[in-house]
């Protein structure tokens, strides 16, 4: 299969096309190379010859226009998005024409592709989308985000993502596109850009600086391991049914609080500070940001049930995979540590 990835020099999407080309796909990747965006993630898949990168911009039509008319895609999985919280507080412009606009445009190449194909059965239109639509659950653990769950956005990007969600079903309704929707959970792991919450801590600790907070660390999230990720979406890809909406998570619910003892556990056994004083000395709680949801929590039991799928790291494992990464790649983050914004503030609301 021969898969059109937008995105895919980012965090999620770089793991999905070193995948999707270890498993015999063909990749064409978009990119328009942003600040989050780095093609070292793709180095192990850069000379293949089953992969092709495209430096383009999805808010660019005439560009998808003639990348669809040139590599004659399979698919799309459609990744490409603004994705950091605080920033979208700073600046929600760039995330009302990325995530809505540049999905609109997006659509609509592939629609006119599509109908130029003669609208093939097989085609598929794959939109990840992200579990923050859904807005903030209570902390009681028997209630979770389903496929059913109403749309309540709490942020300009998760605002942003729910508006390209509803553009792709209603895609999907009007024109009759063959698409498919995923809304996953937080995702970590190897190549993480370090402005998120477990790169921040990980790599502040290496540097005795504080290891930020926000509020009192109570806010909970369900983590999955960007590589079951992207296990995930591929089997989505491949044998979800048309019109589908799966959820993905990772089972495995931690308060922000736990998760960054968790990582301070995990370096005092493999890079002990020179005094021998535990990482968690330097946990520090901030100011939080505005409109900050309290818990996370996917029901899987759809993706689960149809698809047989379920996550295969838990947090523990996937944490000290993740750790040990950027203690052995420190030659891939530094450099990212120079990209604006990264290691400031964001996201307080405060002009």
């Amino acid at each position: 299969m021969k898969i059109l990835v937008t995105g895919g020099a980012g965090f999620i999407g770089s793991a999905v096309v070193r995948l999707a080309i270890g498993r015999g796909h063909s990749v064409v990747n978009v990119d328009a190379l942003t600040y989050a965006a780095c093609l070292e993630n793709l180095a192990s898949v850069a000379d293949d010859r089953a992969y092709a990168f495209i430096h383009a911009d999805i808010r660019d039509r005439g560009a998808l226009d003639r990348i669809f008319a040139d590599h004659h895609p399979d698919a799309v999985m459609h990744l490409a998005a603004e994705s950091h919280v605080d920033r979208s507080i700073d600046g929600p412009g760039e995330f009302m024409e990325t995530n809505i606009l540049g999905t609109f445009n997006m659509l609509e190449a592939a629609r006119k592709y599509w109908v130029e194909q003669g609208k093939s059965a097989n085609f598929r239109f794959h939109h990840i989308s992200t579990d923050e639509v859904y807005g903030s659950l209570p902390a009681d653990p028997e209630v979770q985000f389903t496929e059913d769950t109403p749309y309540d956005p709490r942020s300009p990007y998760s605002a942003s993502k729910a508006s390209s969600d509803h553009l792709v079903r209603a895609w999907a309704e009007t024109y009759g596109l063959p698409i498919l929707v995923t809304n996953c959970s937080n995702n970590y792991g190897p190549y993480h850009f370090p402005e998120k919450l477990i790169p921040v801590v990980t790599i502040n600790a290496l540097h005795g600086k504080p290891l930020p907070i926000y509020g009192d660390g109570s806010n909970v999230r369900d983590w999955l391991y960007v590589e079951d990720h992207a296990d995930a979406l591929l089997l989505v890809l491949e044998k979800g049914a048309v019109g589908r909406t799966y959820n993905i998570g990772g089972e495995n619910e931690c308060s922000n609080l736990a998760l960054v003892t968790t990582i301070c556990e995990i370096l005092d056994r493999l890079r002990p500070r020179a005094d021998g004083r535990p990482y968690s000395e330097l946990i520090t709680f901030v100011e939080d940001r505005p409109g900050h949801d309290a818990r996370y929590a996917i029901d899987p039991s759809r993706i689960r049930e149809e698809l047989g799928w379920r996550p295969s790291v838990t947090i523990e494992e996937g944490l000290e995979k993740t750790v040990r990464w950027y203690l052995d790649n420190e030659e891939w983050w530094r450099p990212l540590m120079q990209r604006q914004g990264v290691g400031q503030r964001l996201g307080s609301g405060k002009r």
